[in-house]
Order: C-alpha cells, then structure tokens, then sequence
C-alpha cells in the first residue's frame, strides 16, 4: 500500500532536484555568455555536482563531454627562460 502523502512527497522531491539542476544549469549559461540553457549546460552542470553526478547516471543527448587534458599530456615547464 501506499499512502496518500506519497504523490506529495514524490513531487516534492522532483521540484526540488529540478530547481537544483536548473540552477546550475542557468549558471553554467550565464557563464558562457548565452541567454538560452542548452542540453550541454545541462550536462556541464550535472557532472559538475559531485551528488548529481553520482544520482544521474544518464547520457544526455547534445550534451557532448567534459572538458579534461590528463596532466602528462600538458606541456611541462622546468624553469624560466632567459631573454638574451
């Protein structure tokens, strides 16, 4: 059985997760300068939220990837250059 708070509380937690991931969404829009929320800002702010991440495991569709260069891939500097 179940209760009749459970269709309550169900939507409650769905307006919540859906505010939390829109709002990061909407921050991740307003920091590259564009008026819209696109399925990549969904993304980005997905797999920017430790939590979120590990809650929603899905592929988003145009979402495309995380932007990640490993550290032996990145030009190494061993010191300053001297200007003759």
């Amino acid at each position: 059985r179940v209760g009749a708070t459970a269709a309550v509380y169900a939507a409650a937690i769905l307006e919540y997760l859906t505010a939390e991931v829109l709002e990061l969404a909407g921050n991740a829009a307003k920091d590259l300068k564009v008026k819209r929320v696109a399925p990549r800002h969904l993304q980005l702010a997905i797999r920017g939220d430790e939590e979120l991440d590990k809650l929603i495991k899905a592929t988003i569709a145009g979402g495309g990837v995380i932007p990640y260069i490993h550290k032996s891939l990145l030009k190494k500097t061993t010191g300053k250059k001297k200007k003759n």
